[in-house]
């Protein structure tokens, strides 16, 4: 399991050890000095897959990881922030997009990376949309012209696949998802 590596106490900067702490079975980080237990959770990512008519918004990263690659505009949620205020934060930080948000598309989990994703989508308002900072490049697809090799994380690719399914079934439903490496 992926853990993110603690050093020092950010309460007292005395050193910390991982350590089974009593009646928890998760290893934690300690500060035997003030006592303090370091709680290290999952990151939340959240991102929408804005459409117009048949296709999706999508953009080219400009930035690391998977710089070049396309993906769902998102990002990390920032503290006080709303799951879905976040989504639309980063819609228009990635593509100068605002969306009218319908629901939940995905959640998705990357236990290995500490992360989990939720995705949701939204009608792309009048079809307008630019090219923000963190990206190079934004377009909208229909499902045949994704290119679905140039994906950046597959977390983005189930979401897809999944925001197609639902439109070819006709019904809208909400999709678990995870991608684990054990």
């Amino acid at each position: 399991m992926y853990q993110k590596t603690m050093n020092f106490c950010s309460n007292c900067s005395e050193k910390v050890s991982l350590e089974t702490i009593e009646n928890d079975p998760i290893k934690r980080y300690y500060c035997k000095s003030c006592k303090v237990i370091h709680y290290t959770n999952p990151t939340l990512v959240v991102g929408v897959l804005p459409y117009f008519e048949d296709k999706v918004l999508l953009c080219k990263r400009a930035i690391e990881p998977r710089s070049g690659y396309w993906n769902i505009p998102a990002g990390y949620l920032e503290n006080n922030e709303l799951a879905e205020e976040g989504a639309q934060r980063e819609c228009w930080e990635e593509a100068e997009a605002q969306v009218d948000m319908d629901g939940v598309l995905a959640v998705y989990s990357l236990p290995q990376a500490n992360q989990v994703y939720i995705h949701f989508y939204g009608k792309l308002i009048n079809g307008e949309f630019g090219c923000g900072f963190e990206s190079t490049e934004c377009q909208l697809f229909t499902e045949d012209e994704i290119p679905w090799s140039e994906i950046a994380f597959s977390s983005s690719t189930f979401a897809l696949k999944k925001y197609f399914e639902d439109r070819k079934s006709g019904k809208i439903n909400a999709h678990i998802g995870a991608f684990r490496i054990e």
